[in-house]
C-alpha cells in the first residue's frame, strides 16, 4: 500500500465592492512555482493551527488585510493542481470595501493589487477555477440571503442597495419587485433624512437593522430575487 503524502493549503478569495464594480485581491508570486505570475493569496497550513487561523494568517502576511470572517468555499484536490506535489487546498471567500484597507505585499508576495473581475490577468495553479467557483457562490448566495449591507454607507438611499445587487449579480433586477421583497423583510429602518443625488428629487435614507436581520437569519430567512 502506498504511503500517503498530501500537503494541505488554504486560499483566500477576497472580493471588493465599490459603487458599480467588483474586484478581487490578487498577489504576484515572489518564488517558484509560477514566479512573477498572479495568484489568489494563500499558502500551507502550519501543524499547530486551524484552517481558519491559517487562511487569516496567510491573507494578512501576503496582503496586509485582516478579515474577521471568511466563509469556506470548496475543497480543491486534483492530483496535478500543484507542481510541488499532492496539495489539497481549502478555499475561503469574503466581501469587503477595498478603501477600508491599506494593502501591501509581504512574505511570498512581490506585489498585491485589486483587479476588476471582468479584467483579470492570467492566474497560476488552478486559481481561475477557484475564482470562478467563488463568483458563482457569491452570486448564488445573494439571491437567497440579503448580504453585503456592510458594503454600503451606514445611511444610504435605496438606489445604492439596488446598484449593489445589480453589480453583484451581474444583471438587471426587477426594481419594483426587489424593493417590495426588501421592505417586506423588515431589515431596513427608514430614516427621517433625505439626500440629493443629481437633478432628481431628494431620496429617503435607510439604515440596515443588524439585530433584526440576525434574528431573521436564526429563524431561517427566505429571500429570493
Amino acid at each position: 500500500m502506498n504511503k500517503q503524502s498530501i500537503k494541505l493549503s488554504v486560499d483566500a478569495v477576497v472580493f471588493g465592492y465599490e459603487e458599480g464594480s467588483i474586484s478581487v485581491l490578487l498577489i504576484k508570486r515572489k518564488y517558484d512555482p509560477f514566479k512573477g505570475q498572479w495568484a489568489i493569496p494563500g499558502g500551507f497550513v502550519i501543524n499547530n493551527e486551524s484552517l481558519e487561523e491559517a487562511v487569516e494568517r496567510e491573507l494578512f502576511e501576503e496582503t496586509g488585510i485582516k478579515i474577521n470572517y471568511l466563509e469556506q468555499l470548496y475543497t480543491f484536490g486534483k492530483p496535478d493542481r500543484d507542481p510541488r506535489g499532492r496539495v489539497v487546498s481549502i478555499a475561503y471567500f469574503g466581501l469587503v470595501r477595498p478603501n477600508a484597507f491599506k494593502i501591501y505585499a509581504s512574505t511570498d508576495a512581490e506585489q498585491v493589487q485589486w483587479f476588476n473581475i471582468n479584467d483579470l490577468p492570467k492566474l497560476s495553479f488552478d486559481h481561475k477555477e477557484i475564482l470562478k467557483t467563488a463568483i458563482e457562490r457569491l452570486q448564488g448566495k445573494i439571491t437567497y440571503e440579503p448580504i453585503g449591507f456592510e458594503l454600503l454607507d451606514k445611511k444610504f438611499p435605496f438606489s445604492d442597495l439596488e446598484k449593489l445587487y445589480t453589480t453583484l449579480l451581474g444583471r438587471e433586477i426587477d426594481r419594483r419587485n426587489f424593493r417590495k421583497k426588501i421592505v417586506g423583510l423588515n431589515v431596513l429602518d427608514e430614516l427621517d433624512e433625505k439626500v440629493s443625488k443629481g437633478s432628481g428629487r431628494p431620496a429617503n435614507l435607510f439604515r440596515f437593522n443588524k439585530k433584526r436581520y440576525f434574528q431573521l437569519k436564526k429563524e431561517g430567512i427566505i429571500f429570493e430575487i
